[in-house]
């Protein structure tokens, strides 16, 4: 005879999102009230920091300030060993020495579930750092303090973490809420124009497909955010982080589904990265992604060439180039070396249908299941044939 026992729990989930300068000062009190809300009273809470060694350089008192912090609060933080040392970008993803590096730190200094592990950097550290979190101990208490545009305002306030691995992006991950998100805007000051340029691009996108005032709201900073204005910079990455939030607090925050809403523009974007040899940064790679996508949409007639247009000339402004020869590795359609084949490996990803999220009108997005692939091809030669590097006048 068949016998079944079934099982359904809850788990809730909260952290918050909190925005701050200088959080590492003597004065701040910010990380230690966070500590102290989530840790048992009567002892410090241990704390392990992974630091990206690209913030540490740019940053040369850092390394000290966390030091000097962690000293004068000994009664909050057992800082159990000196920040380690990871290098930033897509390496740290790519290669498997440094997963180990930070698994052999949680076992050596004793990093248990109720310690805190601490990551300081770009997407690509808090991503690494966030998987070690998930899988030590199944579950270490994590902590993430994005230090660039993309992170503050996208990568860093969500529930992913992940490696690279069969040269495909984000392949081994995980789910995995941290305690807290902390952005301190200094960490801005220094970023390069790139990497400052990079994460706009995700409040584009979020925009187009959300929130249309907020995509009249960058259009008209659009000059500003070129010539690194940081009230402008500030006002766009707490308006982007809080769409994504809410988005992530929705009715699928684990994308138990085949649906993934905020990866407007990202299909082709994760592919050209691969095909970049990650030389392109992922917001520049989402620029155009977006700009691909917003084409394809206007050839299929879902907006306006003036919307279109409007897009693209925004893009333009704030720095972004809409061309990248990647474009045009095509060979056997959906070969490994193909920009379609990204289509492929986005519905693999996410299981299920293809799900594609396209453009209905500026401010609200729409899903599709199936993209035309000659359709495709010219909105790729379309972007090859009208690329300017210059940027254009205003929109």
């Amino acid at each position: 005879m068949n016998q079944t026992i079934e099982q359904e729990f809850t788990v809730k989930f909260r952290y918050g999102v909190y925005f701050t300068q200088s959080l590492f000062a003597t004065d701040n009190t910010l990380l230690t009230d966070i500590l102290k809300q989530s840790h048992a009273a009567g002892t410090p809470a241990k704390l392990l920091v992974v630091l990206d060694s690209g913030v540490a350089n740019t940053h040369p008192d850092l390394l000290q300030q966390i030091r000097d912090f962690a000293l004068s609060n000994t009664e909050s933080i057992n800082l159990v060993a000196e920040p380690l040392l990871i290098p930033g970008g897509e390496e740290s993803k790519n290669n498997p020495v440094y997963l180990q590096q930070i698994l052999q730190a949680v076992n050596e200094f004793g990093v248990c579930r109720h310690s805190y592990l601490l990551a300081i950097g770009g997407g690509a550290v808090l991503d690494l750092a966030g998987f070690v979190a998930t899988i030590a101990h199944r579950g270490i208490r994590h902590i993430r303090i994005p230090t660039t545009v993309l992170s503050q305002n996208d990568s860093g306030v969500g529930v992913k973490n992940s490696i690279n691995s069969f040269g495909k992006k984000n392949f081994i991950g995980t789910f995995a809420p941290p305690v807290a998100v902390i952005n301190d805007s200094n960490f801005l000051l220094t970023l390069d124009d790139r990497d400052w340029r990079s994460g706009i691009s995700e409040a584009i996108k979020v925009a187009l497909i959300k929130d249309a005032a907020f995509y009249q709201s960058i259009k008209r900073d659009a000059v500003k955010l070129a010539n690194r204005d940081m009230e402008a910079m500030q006002r766009l990455i707490h308006r982007c982080a809080k769409l994504h939030v809410q988005h992530i607090g929705g009715a699928d925050p684990f994308e138990t589904g085949s649906s993934r809403p905020l990866d407007f523009g990202h299909w082709s974007a994760h592919k050209l990265e691969q095909l970049s040899n990650y030389n392109l940064r992922h917001g520049e790679a989402v620029a155009i992604g977006i700009a691909l996508d917003v084409t394809y949409s206007c050839l299929k007639g879902m907006i306006t060439q003036a919307e279109c247009n409007d897009v693209l000339n925004v893009l333009r402004i704030l720095g972004f180039e809409l061309f990248t020869p990647e474009l045009l590795h095509q060979n056997e359609p959906f070969s490994q070396l193909s920009i379609l084949n990204g289509l492929k490996e986005f519905q693999e990803h996410l299981g299920g249908q293809l799900t594609i999220m396209l453009l209905q009108s500026i401010g609200k997005g729409v899903e599709v299941h199936h993209m035309d692939e000659l359709l495709l091809l010219k909105a790729i030669q379309m972007l090859h044939i009208n690329h300017q590097p210059q940027i254009l006048a205003q929109a």
